[in-house]
């Protein structure tokens, strides 16, 4: 059994002492004194004041799990000065670390203007900005902000260090690094960890998690561990304004009822919202994906139009070539001509004909239906010949002003050099987080403003009934194949061909103003018909 602890009023007095000597540093609060709420003070004072038997501190990691606009990236910032400048350890080293160094930033940069506002921690403290680095002169100690790629290639010496968002680690290498790497050398190192809900149960933020609630719960003891959790829990209705109440504890002195009111009112129609919101307002564990759009706004667009009326429009089109079992999708998209007008969209898809029959049993699609129909096509064979779509590509560029074709890197390499030589602008698009979120989140926009007409398409209308969305650490969206249910390939052009059209239709549209198409019959320019010879 070990020895029992006690709480030393003094220390828990120091610490509160130095941190409530700070000024907060943003927005209405900056330059008030940093006056601790009670869920804060209780953290610091249990932190610094429960000491074992031997004078040295029980915790050596904290870790706090508590949605956005509650305090924990200030808290983090005075709790990292702390022990920087008032824990009287030589050379010490406090890191400041996150999924990447801008996400460490956050924190670090709070810290460093807490400094620049405090006239005694100014003439004691060096900052150096390109560094991302605060060095305390008189122990020759220093907190910095650092990358993955740095902690494993330099030795570590860890007295503190503050983890922010451990929700965005894909693997626990850092985590463990920073947190389990410092019982040799120091006497009471501090691992003060924070991070909102996150949607990966196999994540090793998810791991942290659970052991908090099993700590809390008395399932486990560790009496080096601090928990603090403040989430919603599985169960809970997340658009109860009681359950925002409960699991802010800084509601009412940070956020109000109005801020969570304006965004819960776009999480009520937006499936990616709604994630956020959960995630990040309400600290709930959700799934990482999710059925993403509503279909009857969707279904909105079921406005009639021939693909003729848009001969010579300037359009941009997204290309999603086929594995052995997906479908090739071509979709072109229509940017408005003017200020509030529609976005139109033409769908093209192509499968196999001999596999045609086999996989409406396999799959319980009606393919052959739809290709009777006319709303996809087939291709001689098992597989699906490229050269066929090639052809249809430049057909279509003789009838509309195709400005760029977007297409997935991986899948379209040789069409994309062939399309080149016909002097068609192919622009390779990436299918992570990065590239996909700004236009699938434009297009819900589209959807939700009833501007997304498509002619009801019942191919693309299916294909965008299958799409389930992931969420990163960030908040950015993408569509999953891997977890949507059925084909998204045709929701997945869209989305790159409206990348397209949402950055450079401007541009776009200026430099066609000039641009007659000829289709092989008649002369179109902007839906217009040349009436010439």
């Amino acid at each position: 059994m070990l020895p029992t602890s006690h709480y030393s009023k003094k220390h828990a007095d120091y610490a509160v002492a130095f941190i409530e000597n700070l000024q907060h540093t943003k927005g209405i609060w900056a330059g008030q004194p940093f006056k601790l709420f009670p869920w804060q003070e209780q953290i610091v004072r249990d932190l610094f004041g429960i000491l074992k038997p031997n004078g040295y501190r029980q915790f050596r990691q904290c870790f706090v799990e508590i949605c956005k606009k509650s305090g924990k990236s200030e808290l983090a910032a005075a709790i990292a000065l702390f022990l920087l400048c008032a824990d009287k350890e030589q050379g010490a080293e406090i890191y400041g670390c996150a999924c990447d160094r801008q996400q460490a930033s956050v924190v670090f940069d709070v810290a460093r203007d807490m400094v620049m506002q405090n006239a005694a921690l100014r003439r004691v403290c060096k900052v150096v900005n390109s560094q991302k680095r605060i060095i305390y002169l008189p122990t020759r100690s220093f907190y910095v902000a650092v990358s993955k790629y740095v902690v494993s290639k330099f030795g570590i010496n860890v007295h503190g260090c503050i983890f922010d968002e451990l929700l965005g680690q894909t693997d626990r290498k850092l985590y463990d690094a920073m947190l389990n790497g410092a019982d040799a050398a120091r006497k009471q190192p501090l691992g003060f960890v924070i991070t909102t809900a996150g949607s990966d149960r196999n994540s090793i933020c998810y791991n942290v998690h659970q052991k908090a609630l099993d700590v809390l719960e008395g399932r486990k003891i560790d009496p080096t561990f601090y928990p603090v959790v403040f989430c919603a829990e599985d169960d809970d209705d997340w658009r109860d304004p009681e359950v925002w109440r409960r699991v802010n504890p800084s509601y009412g002195q940070i956020v109000d009822d109005e801020y969570y009111e304006n965004f819960y009112e776009r999480a009520k129609s937006d499936p990616a919202e709604e994630i956020q919101f959960r995630q990040f307002f309400l600290c709930q564990w959700t799934n990482s994906s999710k059925r993403w759009l509503p279909m009857d706004k969707y279904d909105k667009g079921n406005v009639p139009f021939k693909a003729d009326d848009l001969a010579g429009r300037v359009c941009f089109a997204g290309l999603d070539l086929a594995s052995t079992d997906d479908i090739a999708a071509l979709v072109l998209v229509f940017p408005p001509e003017n200020e509030g007008e529609n976005y139109y969209v033409l769908p093209y898809f192509w499968i196999p004909k001999e596999n045609l029959l086999r996989r409406v049993r396999k799959d319980h699609v009606p393919y052959d239906v739809w290709e009777r129909q006319g709303y996809l096509e087939t291709t001689e064979g098992n597989i699906i010949h490229y050269d066929f779509i090639e052809q249809k590509i430049l057909e279509l560029s003789r009838k509309f002003h195709i400005v760029e074709i977007l297409y997935d890197r991986w899948s379209a390499i040789q069409m994309a050099q062939n399309l080149e030589g016909y002097d068609i602008k192919m622009t390779d698009f990436g299918q992570g987080f990065k590239s996909m979120s700004p236009p699938s989140k434009e297009l819900m926009r589209i959807v939700l403003d009833e501007k997304f007409i498509h002619g009801g398409n019942p191919a693309l209308r299916w294909m965008f009934d299958n799409v389930f969305i992931e969420t990163d650490a960030a908040g950015n969206i993408k569509p999953s194949k891997k977890k949507s249910s059925e084909k998204i390939d045709g929701a997945v052009a869209t989305i790159m061909a409206l990348d397209g059209a949402i950055r450079r239709s401007d541009k776009a549209a200026e430099s066609s103003s000039s641009v007659w198409i000829f289709d092989g019959d008649k002369m179109y320019k902007n839906n217009e018909i040349w009436e010439g010879d």
